[in-house]
């Protein structure tokens, strides 16, 4: 016996992700819906080897079905994820509406499995933001061995965490480069894209950082520990799937680079790809399409008495966003719900 399940916002890059990967890892599905406005309805997406037409949100009836994953923005989730909730079906949310309500449980699957039983205040759990979700895979298994006190991290984040219009503008944008006669000006970013970086993802906060980075510092905090201090330089570079992250890492205790290193590897999630040698690392472009986070450059930082620094690379379609949600539901079936 298996789930019913709806996917909203089938059409979209993430929701498209969330479909194909429910399929890759035969996720129990009894009955499966594709939502979408009615400006896509009737859109033909893919699931496994089976097409779907998408139906219209607005007038979806929830009840029956068992839970929803939500890949729509903020103020679309705002309208429906409490119908979907108050029918019954359980909401997984990708969108940053919810993560900081302290009824609504925030989850990484291999690194607070535990708060999933916390759905039930509201029906609804909270998908974290794409870079946040893989730095805490990261950080978990060292913090459990040696206690995180500071992260310093600089995400490098690609042009798909804003969506299809952000990829079309890198594309664009990177041709025009090669046509004297073409200009692209920039319309989902600030600034050029193209043969560029961007130190400004999300709007600026009165302190003087960005929402994306005030999301990895309280995001950080409710997953994992809220007495990590963490700072965070958020950057949008022209890559256009796969976000990277250099992370400094103060600990209270002492942590051997080695230990480290095998810590990581036993680690659920996690591949580590750490060779002192010309390409013994993983860039973005090698990650697309896979489930794991990748770890490579693990190595003392000498500046401080327990400091550690590393590489962390992952598809953020797919951990960041539609994978992450997927495990949550898995997860879901597993502890909650118990159907599958």
């Amino acid at each position: 016996m298996g789930y019913n399940v709806v996917v909203v916002g089938a059409t979209g890059n993430v929701g498209r992700e969330m479909l194909n990967i429910l399929a890759e890892r035969q996720f129990p599905v009894d009955k499966i819906a594709a939502l979408a406005s009615r400006r896509s309805l009737g859109t033909e997406v893919s699931f496994g080897d089976k097409t779907l037409t998408t139906e219209d949100l607005d007038t979806f009836d929830f009840t029956g079905w068992d839970m929803a994953l939500f890949a729509i923005g903020s103020d679309a989730t705002k309208k429906y994820a409490p119908v979907a909730a108050k029918a019954g079906c359980v909401v997984i949310d990708n969108s940053s509406l919810y993560r900081y309500d302290p009824d609504v449980p925030l989850i990484v699957p291999e690194v607070n499995p535990q708060a999933v039983h916390g759905y039930a205040k509201k029906n609804i759990i909270a998908n974290p933001n794409c870079s946040t979700a893989q730095m805490v895979v990261a950080l978990k298994p060292l913090h459990d061995r040696a206690t995180i006190k500071r992260v310093v991290v600089s995400t490098y984040q690609s042009v798909s965490g804003a969506g299809k219009e952000g990829m079309d503008e890198l594309w664009d944008q990177t041709k025009a480069v090669y046509n004297p006669t073409a200009e692209v000006p920039p319309k989902k970013f600030q600034k050029q894209i193209a043969f560029n970086v961007i130190p400004h993802i999300d709007v600026f906060m009165e302190d003087g950082s960005t929402k994306e980075e005030w999301k990895m510092v309280a995001e950080t905090k409710k997953i994992v520990d809220p007495a990590i201090k963490l700072t965070a330089t958020c950057v949008r570079v022209p890559v256009f799937v796969g976000h990277s992250e250099a992370i400094n890492i103060e600990f209270e205790e002492f942590l051997d680079e080695d230990e480290a290193r095998d810590i990581l590897r036993e680690a659920p999630g996690i591949m580590v790809v750490d060779k002192r040698e010309a390409g013994g690392y993983i860039t973005p472009v090698e990650c697309v399409g896979d489930f794991a986070t990748y770890i490579s450059r693990i190595r003392q930082d000498a500046t401080i008495d327990n400091g550690l620094n590393l590489w962390c690379v992952s598809d953020n379609l797919r951990k960041g966003a539609a994978l992450n949600a997927v495990q949550i539901a898995e997860l879901l079936g597993r502890e909650v719900l118990k159907k599958g």
